[in-house]
């Protein structure tokens, strides 16, 4: 599942399985979206096998993956900005990564922290009322798609708390 580019989306209720598609539309993979009581997902290859689990552990902020075993992989936190959406993941015994987007882009751009190179992009390429739907870009050997895939998961999750907490104030 290490295509280059990747699409794949959220469900408009948060719950059920999506596809995860090549640019040839080839289906290599699903996003299996838990419930829509809770945020977190698997991330599935093309035999229904787990690669990758995220979700926010009880009463936590950060959004956590999960290899198949149950392993922590990393962490990714929401970093306070002005004018921009920044997160970071910590992938644990690998380095550290900037996700940044400015405040109304669609555009996001993920780098390494201790050499600032790229090593993936992503965007947002739904409409305002569909759900979520991204293009991922990966041009890491360090992270793995599936792995991705459950970051921008998180960044998403992460987004819709903030504008539900926000909507509710």
């Amino acid at each position: 599942m290490n295509q280059k580019k990747l699409y794949f989306s959220d469900s408009f209720f948060s719950t059920g399985k999506t596809d995860i598609l090549t640019e040839e539309e080839e289906k290599i993979g699903e996003i299996d979206l838990k419930s829509m009581f809770s945020s977190s997902v698997d991330i599935l290859n093309g035999k229904h096998e787990v690669l990758v689990s995220g979700k926010f552990p009880m009463l936590s902020i950060h959004w956590r993956i999960l290899d198949q075993e149950g392993t922590e992989l990393g962490k990714l936190k929401e970093k306070f900005a002005f004018f921009s959406k920044k997160y970071l993941y910590e992938a644990y015994d690998r380095d550290t990564f900037f996700i940044d987007s400015e405040l109304f882009s669609k555009d996001y751009v993920i780098k390494r922290e201790s050499d600032e190179t790229v090593i993936a992009t992503f965007k947002k390429v739904s409409g305002i009322f569909s759900s979520a739907a991204y293009e991922l870009d990966n041009l890491s050997n360090t992270l793995t798609s599936p792995e991705l895939i459950a970051v921008i998961m998180g960044v998403n999750a992460m987004q819709k708390r903030n504008n539900s907490s926000n909507a509710a104030t």
